[in-house]
Order: structure tokens, then C-alpha cells, then sequence
């Protein structure tokens, strides 16, 4: 299972609450830039329309820029492959106020890519400087433990 992108600011900005695995539908560029480690999923989100899950905001560009065609949008919205139960689930955590769904990481699952995505709770700024000192003190921690 190679990791092929991380959405690193989730984890700071936000509270997880639940993580699921979810297909996504792309072009044969996309996955071909994929696989070469050109995506972004920074500010990257989850939202619900009509009974399906599309991902906004994430960046793929193409894998040979100048044989794409001028019509392929980088930050076009891609439709995710769940089950019903799943979408239902996903669709009554986002009417929900203060929860949002987020992309965590993208990967490979045999020939098949996948992306993990999370029901999630914005953090205050008291709770993000609080994830900082513990991040620090965990770091002093391992460098006394090594030396």
C-alpha cells in the first residue's frame, strides 16, 4: 500500500471523529500524475450533492502538460465511490453544524487508488497551540531517549 499524498494540515486543524476509505473516479492522467507524486490536498474537502460525494479543491495536474488537452481542469471536482450506507452516514454529519468532511491521504490498494477521508471538527486556537507544545515536548522527549 504506497502513500501517494497527505493532507498534513488536517491533523492540526482538525478533530477527527471518523475515518473511511472511499474510492474515486479519475482520468488516466490523473492517475498517472498520481502515481508520480503530483497532487495537493491542501484545503482539499468533502461535500454532498444529490446523493453523491464529490471531493473539492484537491489539485491533480496533468502528467505531460503539453500533451493534455486545453479543456482538463486541475481542480475539478471528483465524484468518490461509497455505499449508500456511507453516503448517508456522510450526509447527516455535514448538515450537522461545526463538522465538515476532509481528505486525508490518497494511496494505493492493490491496482485500485483509494482515499481515506474523515468526518471531522474544526480545532479552537487554544486546542492548536495545545497539539503544538505536546508535538514539542514528545520531540524533547525522543532526543533525551536517543542521546
Amino acid at each position: 500500500m504506497a502513500n501517494l499524498a497527505q493532507n498534513r494540515k488536517a491533523h492540526f486543524n482538525y478533530e477527527m471523529l471518523e475515518k473511511m476509505e472511499a474510492g474515486i473516479e479519475l482520468l488516466g492522467i490523473e492517475v498517472k500524475s498520481l502515481r508520480g507524486g503530483q497532487v495537493s490536498l491542501d484545503g482539499a474537502y468533502v461535500i454532498i450533492r444529490g446523493g453523491e460525494a464529490y471531493l473539492i479543491g484537491a489539485t491533480i495536474p496533468p502528467y505531460q502538460p503539453n500533451n493534455t488537452g486545453t479543456d482538463y481542469d486541475a481542480t475539478r471536482n471528483r465524484r468518490l465511490l461509497l455505499t449508500k450506507k456511507e453516503l448517508a452516514e456522510l450526509a447527516s454529519s455535514e448538515s450537522k453544524a461545526g463538522l465538515t468532511i476532509v481528505p486525508l491521504s490518497m494511496y494505493n490498494k492493490g491496482r485500485k487508488i483509494k482515499i481515506e477521508i474523515a468526518i471531522a471538527k474544526g480545532k479552537k486556537l487554544h486546542d492548536k497551540r495545545e497539539t503544538i507544545k505536546k508535538r514539542d515536548t514528545d520531540r524533547e522527549m525522543r532526543r533525551e531517549f536517543r542521546a
